[in-house]
This record gives structure tokens, sequence and C-alpha cells, in this order.
């Protein structure tokens, strides 16, 4: 899905002009200082029944993908609602977001917003759906896209008062609007996390490089990880222990920063480690560690970096910079172009696979297991399938999914 339209990218970087700016949103609050939340640190990983697999034992396993359902128009996210329901949300890059039920799935979208929503570049659309915490009281769930005008928009619906799998077109709220300046790196998952908050990844603003420098600016909400309290504010607020909080130069809503495009990100359900896959330039892809506790704040070096390498040895200083714990390079049978990061498996049907975060490339296929062996991080190389994939998605169950855009399916990840 994160490809990259070289030829497009060059025309809108001269067409772009002058740097982004952060659009017409309303300002957000301050939160105060969480009270009825889940604290920030997150209590120690429960301890599995099942030993951990090693490196070694990740290469002797088989994995396959399931066919789930067909005939999707690009999908570009899948996800779960969290309401018990065993329900599956699948976004459509075009505008809608489709439901699979025991399998099936349901003839009637979701949501449908395609006038709203931009879709001409290959990485414009519907990008994401992120449910609320407590959306089995409320209904309120949230959508990432790109308008008409190319901008990113995170916006607020509610499920319709008769009929639960309906979204309410009417109750549409605007969280934040981000101006682009190119069609491509927009970055683009919500995710809740295990705090309460609503994180959001954003990318550079596009073109190539990153010239317009956002991914070290601290007064540019792109290239960053967003954090957000969707409940303590209108339209929202920043939570008080935000790492750019009290800074003068920074927004306030920046968690992280020094990323590209952060395609997918994933919090592991049981410890609440975070993970992100950061699309790479012309040579590395790459995937960051964040443990749970952080107090946030990281610089993961983009464009002073690409994976762990220097992306202009004249300007290399890796000085507070927290470097990728996994990376793979382009043009070699082991790499690929355009990473899609996925989750640390915490399902039950395949206690084998316990603790190793998934990931694979949208253009080769491959298939990484990732592991910390206590001194460090070891990446397996574990398959290769024949689709896109635009991304993994997580059940309620813990099970892993992975949805292929150009060929418009939904997968059941099988290990064997």
């Amino acid at each position: 899905m994160p490809g990259r339209l070289w030829i497009a990218s060059l025309l809108m970087l001269l067409l772009a002009g002058c740097g982004p700016t952060s659009g017409a949103t309303p300002a957000p609050t301050l939160a105060p200082p969480p009270v009825a939340r889940p604290p920030a640190t997150m209590a120690p990983a429960p301890t599995s029944p099942v030993a951990a697999p090693s490196a070694a034992d990740l290469t002797r396993l088989s994995f396959r993908l399931e066919p789930v359902v067909q005939g999707l128009n690009q999908p570009t996210h899948v996800t779960s609602a969290g309401d018990g329901s065993g329900r599956l949300f699948v976004v459509e890059q075009a505008g809608r977001v489709r439901i699979v039920r025991d399998g099936q799935l349901l003839p009637e979208p979701f949501l449908a917003i395609e006038p709203l929503v931009g879709s001409r570049g290959n990485e414009q659309g519907l990008l994401s759906i992120a449910f609320h915490p407590r959306f089995a009281e409320h209904g309120t769930f949230f959508v990432n896209y790109t308008n008409r005008d190319g901008a990113t928009v995170v916006a607020r619906y509610r499920v319709a008062a008769t009929n639960p799998d309906q979204a309410d077109p009417a109750s549409a709220s605007i969280l934040l609007t981000i101006d682009q300046p190119a069609a491509n790196h927009n970055g683009g998952l919500l995710v809740f996390g295990p705090d309460g908050y609503l994180y959001i990844g954003t990318g550079d603003g596009g073109a190539a490089g990153d010239p317009w420098g956002n991914g070290q600016r601290l007064d540019t909400l792109l290239g960053k990880l967003l954090r957000i309290d969707v409940d303590g504010g209108a339209p929202y607020a920043i939570p008080a222990d935000n790492p750019m909080l009290n800074r003068a130069d920074a927004r306030p809503e920046i968690w992280a920063y020094g990323l590209r495009n952060p395609w997918r990100f994933s919090f592991d359900r049981a410890t609440g480690d975070l993970f992100i896959a950061d699309v790479g330039q012309n040579e590395w892809e790459e995937v960051h560690f964040q443990p749970a506790g952080s107090p946030g704040g990281e610089n993961y070096g983009w464009n002073v970096m690409e994976g762990d390498a220097c992306f202009r040895a004249q300007r290399c200083d890796q000085t507070g910079l927290t470097l990728p714990v996994a990376v793979y390079a382009h043009g070699s049978p082991a790499g690929g172009c355009s990473i899609t990061g996925g989750y640390v498996y915490r399902g039950a049907a395949f206690p084998q696979l316990v603790g190793t975060y998934l990931y694979t490339d949208y253009c080769s296929g491959n298939l990484w297991g990732l592991r910390s062996d206590g001194a460090g991080w070891v990446s397996s190389l574990v398959g290769t399938f024949a689709i896109n994939a635009s991304s993994f998605g997580e059940d309620e169950a813990g099970e892993l999914y992975l949805t292929d855009r150009d060929g418009g399916g939904l997968y059941r990840l099988v290990v064997e």
C-alpha cells in the first residue's frame, strides 16, 4: 500500500511550494491528569503457559493464509470493535467500511463516506478505523482519511441508534485536520493505546527525502506519532504527561518523532510494548520498539537516518536518536520495498507463536518473525506470501489477519 510513486512524488514536490501547515482544527484543551483510566506504565507481561519459541524454532514453522472473504475494494485496514460481537471491520480505500461476520461479508457497508474522501493518490483514501475502548457502551469510533484537498482528517462517528451494523453519517465530528504538501506519506493509522489515549501515525508530508525537514521539526504534526485524549475536551485534549506539552517550540500532541511513514504500528496486548513499522526511502525498511512505560519523546531518526544507516553522510549526528530493532534491505530476495507492520501474536490457536512480532513487505510478500533473545533482537524470515499485504489485523481473541489491497482479499494467518 505505501508504495513509491516516484514521478508523481517529484511533481508534487515541484508544485508544493512552501512547507506544510497544520490545518484549521480548533485548538485542543489541556487534559487534567488522568484518574479514571489505566496508568501509562503497564504491568509486567503475564507469564505465558507455553515456552516462547526461539528464532531457530520460528524458521521451522509453516505459515499459510486461509481465505476469509474476497471481493473487497482495495482494503487498507482490518480490526475488531472489541465489543464481544466477533465482527471484523474492513476499511476500503475509496471510503467504505465493511463488516465480516462469521466469515461472511455483509452486503451493506458499516460506513460509506466516499464523497468526503480523496483517493486519487496510491497512498490517499480512507486508511483506518479505531473503536473507542468503551465502544460497547456508547458506539463511538474514529476514522483517518485524506479529504478532497489531500489533507489528513481524523473524525469521530457514532453507530446508528437503530442498527448496530450501520454508522450514523450525521454524527461526524472532525477532531483534527493536517494539511499535506504531497500525496504520499500520509501515515494514516489510528490506534487506542493501553492508556486509553488515541495514537495517530503521520508521515513526513511526502515527496522524497523529507525536503521540508518535517521528521525532525517539532512545530509540525507531520512525521510523528501523536497522542491525544478524545474524551477530555473539544475537539480533543492533550494528555497531561505528553512529552512536548511544556515546550514552546513544539506541538503538544507529539508523542514521538523522526518518522518517515509509520504506515502500521501496534501495541502488544499483553505487555503494552509498542512496535512501529516505518516505511523507508531507497534502501532500508525498519521496525522501532518503544517499551511500555516509556515517557515518550523518542526521536526515531528520519531523515538523519534511514534504518540504521546514515541517510546523508555529511550530517549524521546520531546523538539522542533511537535506532530500529530490525531492518531489511531493498533489492534482494530476503528484502522488499515497503514494510507492513503487524502484531505480537497473543492468540490461543498457535501457542508456538506466542510473543512473536510478525511483519511483512508489501512488494515481496516476505514474512518475518521478530523476538528478543534477552541480549538483543533477532528477526527471522519465516515465509513468503503471494499477496500485496496492506495491513495486518487482530480479532478479539488475538488471532491475526491480513488484507490484500490489490487482490481484494481478507485472510487469516495460520501456522502449522
